[in-house]
């Protein structure tokens, strides 16, 4: 939205409950001219916080809008997502008793998505809903959608032949600063909603035994000849078990193991 626009949408919505600028700025906490320069289209050195704080005072919710070279941002993004799926199936190619379907649509009842990853395990009849995320923004809309694909997925799962006994769900995050900051900025949340970590997870893929909600990160390091290596990586902290403690410095991760073993690659990390 434009800022001309914007600002006509704040005077619209005030207007209609008979507010007067300094009615919004007293339940925004901000200065009556601060409102005044947002109606004129005048955001210029606001903070975001002060625009959606005034947003909030009239139920109107301010969203970012990235743009960047036409639609190349929507490539990068996309190339990014891909190229996380691309590491997620060569791990699972290195574990042949997992079954794995990407990008499965379902629609039961009124609900409609797509499940990033959905991984088979016949021997176990464990199903695994696999939620990829470059950018973590929303934690609750992320949560939300990993327990609907999770209470879902019986369903999905069946129509490919897939009956679990178990179902167990891993939100695995690309390796960046911000993600590990959202992470530990949302913790106990977080904690609550994906308890396991990385070296769960792999013992977890390895002899799938119960449900599991495992969180962890996916990185993609350099090999010797400069090419990257795409590899899964968990937050090193006083208790390596969980990505929610404070961060160390990451040692590359060993070498992924023979492509016949049925062990879960040691390169997973919490």
């Amino acid at each position: 939205m434009e800022d001309q626009r914007a600002g006509a949408a704040l005077r619209a919505l005030r207007l209609r409950r008979n507010w007067r600028q300094s009615d919004v700025a007293a339940r925004a906490r901000v200065s009556a001219s601060t409102v005044s320069r947002l109606e004129r289209g005048h955001p210029e050195k606001l903070s975001l916080a002060t625009i959606r704080a005034v947003g909030a005072a009239l139920d109107l919710r301010f969203d970012l809008v990235p743009r960047w070279r036409g639609g190349d941002l929507d490539r990068l993004l996309n190339a990014r997502h891909s190229a996380m799926h691309e590491a997620v199936a060569r791990m699972f190619g290195q574990m042949p008793a997992w079954s794995v379907a990407a990008e499965v649509s379902f629609a039961v009842y009124a609900e409609r998505g797509v499940v990033d990853v959905l991984a088979w395990h016949a021997g176990a009849r464990a199903l695994l809903v696999v939620e990829l995320k470059t950018e973590l923004v929303d934690v609750q809309e992320v949560l939300g959608t990993l327990d609907r694909k999770r209470r879902l997925a019986p369903v999905i799962g069946r129509e490919r032949g897939w009956v679990p006994a178990q179902v167990g769900t891993w939100l695995l995050l690309a390796e960046s600063t911000t993600n590990r900051d959202r992470v530990r900025a949302h913790g106990a949340v977080l904690r609550g909603a994906c308890p396991a970590g990385g070296l769960e997870i792999r013992r977890w893929l390895a002899a799938p035994a119960g449900p599991i909600r495992a969180l962890s990160f996916l990185a993609a390091p350099q090999q010797a000849g400069g090419s990257p290596r795409p590899g899964l990586r968990d937050g090193h902290g006083r208790n390596a078990m969980s990505p929610f403690a404070s961060r160390k410095r990451v040692r590359r991760p060993r070498d992924v193991g023979d492509a016949g073993s049925s062990h879960a690659p040691a390169a997973i990390r919490a």
